[in-house]
Parts: C-alpha cells; structure tokens; sequence
C-alpha cells in the first residue's frame, strides 16, 4: 500500500484488514495515487438472480469519513467492510421496499418472478465476469 501521509489510521487499518482478509466474494483494491480511492468487485452470491455475475464498483472515503454521513442511516461505526457485506447482501435479498430505482422496485412487486428473470438477464448481459 502506497504511503498517504494525510491519510487516517482509520483508513489505513481498514485498508489493511480488507486485502488481508476480504469478505468471500468482494475485492477492495485502493487505487496507488489516491488510497481513498477503491476498485470493488462485488460476486453475484450463489441462489441469487444475480449469481455468476462481477458487479464493479467504485468507493471514494471523503475527507469526512467516517464521521459525515454518505446519505442516511449511517453511523460512524460502520466500516468500510461492512457497507460492502451490505451491498453484497442486497444482492441476496433485495429490498423493493427501499428502493433506489421506483421501477425496479414496482416491477418486483408486481412480478417478482419476471424481475428475477429480468435480473438474471441482465447479470449475464452486464456483469458476466
């Protein structure tokens, strides 16, 4: 890992745990310029619509971190693996009632068969690894 003086030993430490011991099925890598900087790759857990499938991703910790929220319901005790094992767990069991598409959501509710369907489609069409 690439030295960053202004970096916090929070960073650092949770940096150093998430490439000695990833999560099954997620990859952190900083990027060398920038350690605030990460490349995720997600896999699609198996029994999901979304098994089979490498979901990228793109983490930046801002200055602020981890004291500013990102959004909503966040606490500074979170950790930069646990909001991956979250997203990864969205994957197991999406949540159409906190939706960040409405569509999406809609289309799970009124059809969760056809979006699970839908899913796999596109896993294979736009994440296939």
């Amino acid at each position: 890992m690439a030295a960053n003086a202004a970096l916090p030993k929070r960073i650092i430490k949770e940096t150093q745990r998430l490439i000695a011991d990833s999560p099954p099925g997620i990859s952190a890598v900083p990027h060398d310029d920038n350690l605030r900087y990460f490349d995720v790759l997600v896999s699609g857990p198996e029994g999901s619509p979304f098994e089979g499938g490498v979901f990228k991703l793109e983490l930046f910790l801002p200055e602020e971190y981890p004291m500013a929220p990102p959004k909503d319901k966040w606490s500074p005790a979170l950790q930069i693996r646990t909001v991956l094992l979250s997203v990864q767990a969205l994957l197991s069991a999406p949540n159409p009632d906190d939706p960040l598409a409405n569509d999406v959501a809609a289309h799970w509710k009124e059809n969760e068969k056809d979006a699970m369907r839908v899913s796999r489609e596109w896993t294979h069409k736009y994440a296939s690894a």
